[in-house]
């Protein structure tokens, strides 16, 4: 990155807002008619708290879970302290007689407060006990922390409360039947009345986002270029990844909000991290920073440790109890929901789409169950079942079976085993298709490496999944060990990539006025970041480093575009789209013209029948089933095009839909002539009239709510059907060019030095680029050439100024419909107008170019 001049990037745009001291457009209200919301000092923490307030179902759910989190934390520091101290347990064992004067005669009956120490032994207990006292008192300054945090947040959630109802007219009894595009739309609405921003008059949708997913952006963008050390190649456990909860929590102190991180404030990177000069003291002073950090997670690890055991212990027991094979199910891993996460996408977002991939992610899992394993649980279960059988039985005849010694715990540990063993034991009624299975994840989850489509049976694949399906019991597990593992990552690990992660926050920092530093990727800019092999060819000047891994950047904003149908896309982004769409347009007339052929097709039959009138996921169900019915008479390439042009019909039946279901004070409806019949319930959303988020006059609310959520899981459908048809081209562009297959990056792609060092290889000789999905091997370019790609591509950006050497490109004929429609020639797309310059360019900090 030495060699390269223009890193860090600020980028002028009518549809941003700018943090509290930007110095641009500044609104003037009289003082008279403010109002108490007018120009928030601190809109990320606004943004995030409103969304967090509708995620968490109002004030009052949030409120009450905040009092029983301080409860909670309470009662395991007591109850443990309790069952150190004030047990006796040689009573509770009965391995010493208890004493009763009045009545030595009878038999001694030991009652649970017979195994209750006094007060005064118990406090004498504890007294002497230094290593207990210490612990306490750690553990009350912690809890008064929590309690200071918890009034002040209700203080702050207050004035949401407030927001909500007043300012956006939203009672806290609805909210839960509010989606967050509602809520939005109304927040979006609002600022032309109170100017919670004053340096612009209008927000969008992609402001609020970015200061929400700020600092979740930068953590997406670093697992996507395998900067952060979770990945790791272990002796005898193979490739492995660790990351948990408190891991993360490092990263986040380190980079984001700790003390000496790289950010002054939640919106701005210090000075000394956008210049290129002093990187090397920089990343000395980071690499030292984090050594600190560290230690302190050693110094700390005692207490961390012996919380986590506590809290895993009284959360899993009883659920154990209940449940003996909830350890045996699995959960999305944390390193999972990293990796399948787009730019900009809320938690709530990502949380439903992951659930909806859960089901058909298990069966892919339990496809793998040995019949070694199988035959071992069958024969397990059967001895521990009848020995447990006798006993039972035997307790039936006369109770007093179960006061012998260890009866009760044998047949709670038979039980326990029996339920293990029957986990391992698969529906003998059920036949799994791996293949099937595995596309069905993928329209849900929208990333997935390569090499794993057509290798769906293999145990490779498998494992890999595994490291983002993961046992509920391998969570636990390393949540308990992670006290112990992070300081050791910390500073092994992460310390090395200090200067990478410098370059990193460098190269990849843009300014937008009106929001602030935020991630380049969270752009999702084709041109900057897009990938040649995700249908960016020709549209990209990105270099390899700058490339998003895995189709991030396109798949980020088809999800975007189509979760927010009224968000206006840049000039690239809008053409991107609209090569899509022409794609999807072509694709499409092949199915339809070989309809007549395949009239038993159950992809035409269910676009006709429209059973996703009542389930849209039911149409991605038929594509896929529809492909793979014709998988086993056709050769690769054959299915591989029938699997395309299935998609790409499915796709074009939406867009009569969605045309109908458009504002309408919106686009206009598109369609050509033969371009899918219309289906069925179309024309019942369009006999309202009005936007479907929301509430004609004729309709009572919940109504509308319930039409909004229908509309939503269209979206759903659309974008998974997207993800398909995206990974089938890039299925197809992957077959004709040489490709590596590999499930991880090197390190040789996580810094702008080890991208020089490529370029200089490739003058002397072939050098292979290692890429984690399918990238085609280019022509090397040479270092000056790269270097002048990288300027100008960083120069380049959402409709501003251009340099001389940019190509100026016809505008497109496609511009954004709701929930992906496009509108047809003769309807141009609207571009927000570039902000007028409003300072000079010696006003500016070296290495920042304004556009």
């Amino acid at each position: 990155m030495a060699h390269f001049e223009t890193q860090y990037q600020r980028l002028e745009s009518s549809s941003t807002e700018s943090p509290p001291g930007g110095g641009d457009l500044l609104v003037h209200v009289p003082e008279g008619a403010k109002s108490p919301w007018h120009h928030i000092e601190n809109l990320d923490l606004f943004f995030s708290r409103i969304s967090f307030c509708r995620a968490r179902n109002g004030f009052t759910c949030m409120l009450i879970g905040e009092i029983f989190e301080l409860m909670q934390f309470i009662f395991v520091v007591a109850f443990t302290t309790f069952l150190i101290s004030c047990v006796d347990y040689d009573i509770l064992f009965a391995n010493k007689a208890l004493n009763h004067s009045q009545h030595p005669s009878e038999p001694i009956k030991v009652t649970l407060p017979d195994a209750f120490l006094p007060p005064n032994v118990c406090s004498a207990r504890i007294q002497a006990n230094s290593f207990l006292i210490c612990i306490l008192v750690i553990a009350g300054v912690f809890w008064i922390h929590r309690l200071v945090k918890f009034i002040y947040n209700i203080c702050c959630y207050w004035e949401i409360h407030s927001f909500y109802i007043n300012a956006l007219k939203i009672p806290m009894s609805t909210l839960p039947y509010f989606t967050w595009q509602e809520v939005q739309a109304r927040i979006v609405q609002i600022q032309k009345e109170h100017q919670i921003c004053i340096h612009k008059k209008e927000l969008t949708e992609l402001d609020i986002y970015h200061r929400i997913l700020r600092f979740k952006n930068y953590m997406v963008a670093m697992v996507n270029k395998s900067l952060l050390p979770i990945r790791f190649r272990l002796p005898l456990l193979g490739d492995t990844v660790f990351y948990t909860r408190g891991l993360k929590y490092n990263f986040e102190l380190i980079f984001f909000w700790g003390p000496g991180s790289l950010f002054e404030n939640e919106w701005s990177l210090k000075a000394e991290y956008k210049r290129a000069g002093n990187r090397l003291e920089l990343a000395e002073k980071l690499s030292t920073r984090i050594l600190w950090i560290g230690i302190a997670n050693f110094l700390l690890c005692p207490l961390i440790l012996i919380w986590q055991i506590l809290y895993a212990f009284f959360s899993y027991t009883e659920i154990l109890k209940r449940e003996p094979g909830s350890l045996g199910a699995r959960c999305w891993s944390l390193y999972g929901r990293c990796y399948l996460r787009h730019f900009n996408e809320l938690d709530h977002e990502l949380h439903s789409r992951l659930s909806k991939g859960y089901k058909p992610a298990s069966k892919y899992m339990n496809c793998f169950i040995s019949p070694l394993l199988t035959i071992v649980a069958k024969n397990v279960a059967f001895f521990a079942g009848s020995i447990l059988a006798v006993l039972i039985a035997l307790t039936i005849y006369d109770e007093d079976v179960l006061a012998v010694e260890h009866v009760l715990t044998t047949v709670t540990l038979l039980g326990v085993g029996i339920t293990v063993c029957r986990s391992f034991i698969p529906d003998q009624h059920l036949v799994f298709c791996p293949e099937q299975l595995l596309r069905v994840i993928l329209a849900h989850i929208h990333y997935m490496p390569d090499h794993w489509q057509g290798n769906a049976h293999r145990y490779e694949t498998r494992d890999e999944f595994a490291q983002l399906f993961q046992y509920k019991a391998v969570f636990i597990l390393e949540e308990l060990l992670s006290p112990i593992i992070t300081p050791l990552i910390l500073i092994i690990c992460l310390r090395p990539k200090s200067l990478d992660i410098v370059d990193f926050f460098r190269n990849f920092t843009v300014e937008v006025v009106g929001v602030g530093d935020t991630c380049s990727f969270a752009q999702m800019d084709v041109r900057q970041h897009g990938h040649p092999a995700w249908m960016s060819a020709g549209k990209t000047e990105a270099s390899i480093y700058q490339q998003a891994e895995d189709g991030k950047t396109e798949l980020s904003l088809m999800h975007f575009a189509i979760t927010n149908p009224k968000w206006q896309p840049p000039r690239e982004s809008t053409a991107f789209i609209g090569f899509l769409k022409e794609r999807v347009h072509r694709d499409s007339s092949v199915a339809l013209a070989q309809q007549a052929v395949l009239p038993e097709n159950a992809l035409f039959s269910s676009i006709q029948s429209l059973q996703s009138e009542s389930e849209p996921h039911s149409l991605i169900a038929n594509v896929i089933a529809g492909s793979s019915a014709l998988g086993f008479h056709m050769s690769r390439d054959g299915q591989a095009s029938r699997h395309l042009s299935e998609v790409a019909s499915a796709l074009r039946s939406f867009s009569p839909l969605q045309s109908a279901q458009q504002p309408s004070s919106g686009f206009q409806a598109s369609g050509r002539d033969g371009e899918g019949a219309q289906p069925r319930g179309a024309s019942a959303m369009t006999a309202s009239g009005a936007d479907a988020r929301t509430v004609s006059s004729g309709s009572s609310a919940w109504e509308g709510q319930l039409q909004s959520m229908i509309l939503s899981e269209y979206a759903s459908t659309e974008m998974s059907l997207h993800a398909l048809y995206m990974h089938e081209l890039h299925k197809q562009h992957a077959q004709l060019e040489p490709e590596r297959h590999t499930w991880h990056r090197r390190e040789s792609d996580e810094s702008g030095e080890s991208a020089h060092e490529e370029l200089d290889a490739q003058r002397g000789g072939p050098v292979p680029i290692p890429r984690s999905a399918s990238y085609p091997f280019s022509s090397p370019r040479q270092p000056a050439e790269e270097t002048a790609t990288l300027q100008t591509g960083f120069q380049r950006r959402y409709g501003g100024i251009t340099d001389p050497g940019t190509v100026h490109r016809a505008p497109s004929h496609f511009s954004r419909l709701p929930l992906g429609g496009w509108a047809e020639d003769g309807q141009s797309a609207r571009h927000p107008e570039p902000v007028p310059e409003e300072s000079s360019e010696d006003e500016l900090p070296p290495q920042i170019h304004k556009v």
